[in-house]
């Protein structure tokens, strides 16, 4: 079973979060429709901007640990690497 390591942001260069997920498509419909009240819920982070598949729950966890302590700069090169126009990956990668 894969894992996800990913982040959201409320915009582009706003409020960031990284989460672990072992069902990507669930876990961003609870972000999304904020079923939890939450720091995402309440702070509106929403757009699902970077995310990486990885093979174990050990692996998923240390690099979500990883990614919570970089610095913010770090993270704003992360996802502008890979998306420089902050699309909302959820869209394309759940056919939505």
């Amino acid at each position: 079973m894969p894992f996800f390591v990913y982040i959201l942001a409320s915009r582009r260069n706003g409020t960031l979060y990284v989460g672990r997920t072992s069902d990507l498509d669930r876990r961003m419909t609870e972000h999304r429709t904020k079923a939890f009240k939450e720091f995402t819920a309440d702070h509106d982070v929403t757009k699902l901007v970077h995310y990486e598949v990885l093979d174990t729950l050990g692996q998923a966890w240390t690099r979500e640990r990883r990614l919570k302590r970089w610095r913010r700069d770090w993270k704003l090169d992360l996802i502008e690497s890979q998306d420089p126009e902050w699309r909302d990956l959820w869209y394309n990668l759940f056919n939505r």
